[in-house]
């Protein structure tokens, strides 16, 4: 049974930094590229971030660039989110995804990832 699961979810100042961590079981992230989506109160989800399957491609929202950074260590079957200069607007419930089969690039799509964690929780306060 395939399981994603995010952790490193905290309450922060604005400025503050966490880490997000999703870490895989029953699938291996090594040949999958890897999504980070969040969903704020009474808004869609939306991209945030993604790595490719080698790390050699990743993508990063215009919100979030310059402040966030993914990364992956497929010893360890795990995909970070370091989130740093947080704001009030990053609040959220942050979700990783994996996609279903080895592609070149990761994508920005929800329809693009098969599998889904449960999601982890940020809130910043001003």
């Amino acid at each position: 049974q395939v399981q994603l699961v995010e952790s490193g979810e905290g309450a922060v100042q604005a400025g503050g930094s966490l880490r997000l961590s999703c870490a895989a079981s029953g699938l291996s992230f090594s040949t999958l590229a890897v999504g980070w989506f969040r969903q704020a109160p009474g808004k869609e989800r939306e991209f945030v971030a993604c790595i490719s399957w080698n790390g050699g491609a990743k993508y990063l929202a215009d919100s979030v660039k310059g402040r966030f950074t993914i990364s992956r260590d497929d010893a360890k079957n795990t995909v970070y989110l370091q989130i740093n200069s947080l704001k009030p607007e990053d609040t959220a419930v942050y979700y990783c995804a994996a996609a279903a089969s080895w592609r070149r690039y990761c994508g920005t799509g929800r329809d693009e990832y098969a599998f889904w964690g449960q999601g982890t929780h940020v809130t910043v306060s001003s």
